[in-house]
């Protein structure tokens, strides 16, 4: 009966022991998540302002830089100067596309997914 009594007790302090390590994990999983978040949130905002300002004060400088070489051409060539200057900014406005499509490319909260596919092989090997 004792014997019984004794494994009654190892199973309950396995158990017990077992409950707070997944806690934990939970706990540190949860942490980590939210100092990413975080992290991801930072991220966003300066992404916005600075594409704001950059789209801002971007304009505001090639239209005065176009308008003043356009008009240092002679009235005749005028059009010729404005649609070089549309081939160009079109041109620049592809490349900024792709550059902002690579920064786009980084994935949101890529520790706390490699951390979460690592917990689960360990799982995995348990079975």
């Amino acid at each position: 009966m004792s014997d019984n009594n004794n494994e009654t007790t190892g199973l309950g302090t396995l158990v017990n022991r077992l409950g707070r390590t997944a806690l934990g994990a939970l706990e540190n999983r949860g942490e980590l998540l939210a100092v990413e978040w975080q992290e991801e949130k930072s991220h966003l905002i300066q992404l916005v302002v600075l594409a704001v300002a950059l789209l801002f004060l971007g304009m505001l400088g090639m239209l005065a830089l176009s308008a003043t070489i356009i008009f240092l051409f002679p009235p005749e060539y005028r059009v010729y100067a404005a649609a070089g200057f549309t081939v160009l900014y079109l041109a620049g406005g592809v490349a900024v596309f792709f550059g902002m499509k690579s920064l786009l490319k980084h994935e949101p909260f890529s520790e706390s997914l490699k951390q979460i596919r690592k917990d689960r092989t360990l799982l995995d090997v348990f079975e």
